[in-house]
């Protein structure tokens, strides 16, 4: 089966599996040249390690069952996105306020701040300079149209 469809079944399937469970959510899907399949998932207020393994037996069982490759020769993960994979989804960008992120803009130039609001186009990006008594704070509207990436910097 060529890749393509591949993909556009483990979609479906995963989409029937999570209907039940709208907290949850599918980040992305791929599957590499060696058949692959990476899955990553997110939640509204994160997802387990045990939700993971769930949905990755109930997945996997799928695909035997449908015989997607009948000599058994695959292999399927499926976690929640590290935390320094950047933010595809809109749902990412609401679960993720208050923290800080970096973002990259299709010019190629950074901003780092809090990530305050997200709307339909935009967010709202808190930044500071300076220091002590010299330090200003500013919000800055960023569209969407205009971020390349954006990914939630750990902070110690």
């Amino acid at each position: 089966m060529a890749t393509e469809a591949a993909l556009a079944l483990i979609e479906q399937w995963l989409d029937e599996l999570l209907a039940t469970q709208p907290e949850y959510f599918k980040v992305s899907v791929r599957i590499k040249p060696i058949n692959n399949i990476k899955v990553f998932l997110d939640g509204d207020s994160g997802i387990s390690i045990e939700k993971c393994v769930q949905v990755n037996r109930r997945l996997y069982k799928l695909i035997e069952e449908n015989a997607l490759y009948p000599e058994g020769d695959f292999s399927l993960e499926v976690s929640s996105p590290g935390i320094d994979e950047p933010l595809k989804l809109h749902r990412q960008y609401l679960k993720n306020k208050g923290r800080v992120v970096e973002i990259i803009f299709t010019d190629g130039t950074r901003k780092e701040g809090k990530l305050v609001e997200v709307s339909e186009r935009d967010i709202l990006l808190e930044e500071s300079s300076g220091k002590g008594k010299k330090l200003v704070t500013q919000q800055v509207v960023i569209p969407f149209d205009t971020i390349k990436t954006t990914t939630v910097q750990i902070q110690f």
